[in-house]
């Protein structure tokens, strides 16, 4: 264990932390992490805990969905700047002017989401229990927002709802193209392909497998098979390599990277920790209705 794992883990007893991590987190993040895993996962972890201090290793809105879960703690993360692109994509008014369009009609926000966009849908969902969330509402339509294509995956995987999409996506996802399944799959012809429902359809449709981060693991972790091409960000392909050698994972391509989610290091966690920094908080009546949306969420998953 290094001396700079080490002073982070002593800050952690000494303040009464917990520190949470996605897993598409540069993996040595892990040696000081109390979880490890994707969105839902996390969130979970994030309203059962009893510490003073979150310190979030992951992008802005899921400090912020802990905030919100959590409004008597200390919420930290390490570099303000690790922000969700396909969040950004939609706004408050972006929001009401699309739901101003489809009247009356369920509106699910995928959790990468602004604490404002959440305030103003019905029910949030992650990548992991999407398709358990919109069969919840017993809609025969509903508005899915901002990642048009998992809300596309949702629909094709139902098939007897219709998912109205906002136009967003996550672009690093968006780079994974038909062709790159192609060509892996001629190098690898025993490998099975697992990728992320946010890929275009294009990609998702010719997939062995698709589902969300812990969704894929879990897959490959249980197959017989020996051989995966990975077909979503590089922390999970890491992951697997490090925690199951007897297995070959390989990523669809090199630069399947969300630049936002590495943006923490260690020295980045030990100096938001120690100075108890880049505090992420939300305004109250925002957190208010915010909190419904996910509560929601958590209490459909629950069952």
């Amino acid at each position: 264990m290094s001396e700079l794992t080490e002073k982070i883990n002593q800050l952690k007893k000494e303040k009464n932390a917990v520190i949470l991590a996605h897993c598409y987190q540069n993996v040595e993040i892990d040696e000081v992490a109390d979880f490890v895993g994707d969105s839902l996962y996390l969130s979970q972890m994030a309203a059962k805990t009893n510490a003073d201090i979150i310190l979030f290793a992951g992008v802005y809105f899921m400090a912020q969905t802990a905030k919100i879960l959590c409004p008597d703690k200390k919420v930290l993360l390490p570099r303000l700047e690790s922000g969700c692109r396909m969040a950004d994509m939609i706004s408050i008014n972006q929001l009401r002017e699309f739901k101003s369009k489809h009247p009356n009609i369920p509106t699910v926000c995928y959790i990468n989401s602004t604490a404002e966009v959440k305030s103003e849908c019905d029910i949030c969902c992650t990548s992991s229990n999407a398709l358990k969330i919109v069969k919840s509402l017993q809609a025969d339509e509903i508005l899915f927002l901002p990642d048009t294509y998992l809300g596309k995956w949702v629909e094709q995987k139902l098939g007897n709802v219709k998912v109205t999409t906002y136009p967003g996506f996550c672009p690093t996802h968006l780079q994974i193209r038909p062709d790159d399944i192609k060509n892996m799959r001629e190098k690898y012809p025993e490998a099975l392909v697992l990728a992320h429902p946010e890929c275009h359809q294009s990609v998702s449709s010719i997939a062995d497998f698709v589902g969300s981060t812990t969704a894929i693991m879990k897959y490959a972790i249980e197959s017989d098979k020996k051989q995966f091409i990975i077909a979503t960000e590089k922390g999970v392909v890491d992951r697997l390599k490090r925690d199951y050698p007897d297995k070959e994972f390989i990523l669809v391509k090199d630069n399947i990277i969300c630049p936002n989610m590495k943006w923490h290091t260690l020295i980045d966690i030990y100096n938001s920790l120690k100075n108890e920094e880049h505090e992420i908080n939300v305004e109250k009546e925002t957190a208010k209705k915010a909190l419904k949306c996910i509560d929601r969420m958590l209490e459909v998953s629950a069952k």
